[in-house]
């Protein structure tokens, strides 16, 4: 009896010992039950455009933006059609029609936007949005943009301070080898960062921040004579947060060094409010009035001056024909503390573009100092030419 009680035990302890390896391997051999396949997803069809005289074009319906339509077609590439002269145009792709006079908060998502797949035809859009509801339509003439859905989705999160950034960098250079050796360099960065961006027109402005730095350094040496230098920068660093469609409060700081009118460096920093009174793809105008703290540092130190003062700035951009961009601002200083001590700085330039996103930049800048140190001039004029780089 002892003897069938000790194997009874001995057989439960093996059994618990392997019972989860043996668990485990009945379950590997034991097929499981079989799964109903995925259906598979159907291929999605491309897009297709029909013109007046018959012409068909496949490909891809990227949108409509700023008035230009923008169509991929397998056979040209990225072209450019008008939606007022086609016949018919098929998309499967979801978009999202942007009627004329819409203006949404960056947060605000309504029923003002419709979305779905589109159809054009007879000088009207029609939306499906699916889901069994009512196609709806919107006439070409009315249209603001028509804009992919995942992009449209994009445009109401907030993006990274590296994201939508645009603007050009420069450099150009010169080097004299002669009787009297020359050396000069130049540089120029210009960025703006405009939120929401400047095709997303439907959007209320939200912020913008501008950066701008300008560098002009050169020698001039013979023997027997003392080096002649030239070294001047302006840099600024903007900050501007809209309160309505078209005027704004900014926070600024600029820096400027001349060595050739004497100034080691002017220290500005302040706030203000501006007004945009054109704002457009291709040009925008702004007016600002600030009131600053300004560190005026030079050669000589009995002429350095702490001031309290305001700047009024004028600042003008645009977009001309075959890619020419123009960029043009005017700024007076007036020092409230101590009225000879104003200063006033003005500059225009030219993008003309040569390949892709290269392009000869051309340069005026006039810097006015009315209280230099003595033996020193009060204008100081830069032209400059160069190579610049445009980021889009």
């Amino acid at each position: 009896m002892r003897k069938i009680r000790a194997e009874v035990a001995i057989a439960f302890l093996i059994s618990v010992a392997i019972g989860p390896f043996a668990s485990t391997s009945l379950h590997a051999q034991t097929p499981p039950p079989a799964q109903a396949a995925a259906p598979a997803q159907a291929p999605t069809e491309p897009d297709s455009v029909v013109f007046a005289n018959g012409e068909k074009l496949v490909g891809h319906f990227e949108g409509f933006i700023a008035g230009a339509a923008k169509f991929k077609s397998d056979k040209l590439g990225e072209i450019t059609i008008d939606l007022s002269k086609i016949q018919e145009l098929h998309s499967s792709q979801k978009f999202a029609v942007v009627r004329k006079g819409v203006k949404l908060a960056r947060g605000e998502r309504d029923g003002q936007i419709l979305q779905g797949t589109i159809t054009v035809a007879n000088q009207i859009v029609q939306v499906d949005p699916g889901s069994g509801l009512p196609v709806q339509t919107v006439k070409v003439s009315e249209l603001n943009d028509i804009v992919a859905e995942p992009t449209f989705d994009l445009s109401f999160r907030s993006p990274g301070v590296f994201h939508g950034w645009k603007g050009a960098l420069g450099i150009g250079a010169s080097l004299v080898e002669a009787t009297q050796e020359s050396e000069s360099l130049t540089g120029a960065v210009n960025l703006v960062r405009a939120m929401p961006t400047a095709s997303q027109n439907w959007l209320s402005p939200s912020n913008r921040m501008l950066v701008v730095f300008n560098e002009s350094y050169g020698t001039v040496s013979q023997p027997n004579t003392p080096t002649v230098k030239t070294s001047i920068f302006h840099a600024v660093a903007e900050r501007d947060q809209y309160f309505s469609s078209n005027v704004f409060a900014f926070g600024t700081t600029t820096f400027d060094h001349n060595y050739s009118q004497g100034l080691d460096l002017q220290q500005l920093y302040g706030g203000g409010i501006g007004w945009t009174i054109i704002k457009h793809p291709k040009q925008v105008f702004d007016i600002k009035a600030s009131i600053d703290y300004e560190r005026q540092s030079f050669q000589l130190a009995s002429q350095d001056h702490d001031l309290a003062n305001s700047v009024f700035t004028e600042e003008y951009t645009r977009t001309l024909a075959h890619g020419l961009a123009l960029h043009e601002l005017g700024s007076v200083s007036p020092a409230w503390t101590d009225e000879v001590a104003y200063s006033a700085y003005a500059s225009v330039g030219l993008i003309l573009p040569v390949y892709k996103k290269f392009a000869v930049s051309v340069n005026a800048i006039d810097s006015f100092l009315n209280d230099p140190p003595p033996m020193f001039r009060k204008n100081s004029v830069q032209i400059t030419t160069g190579i610049t780089y445009t980021l889009n």
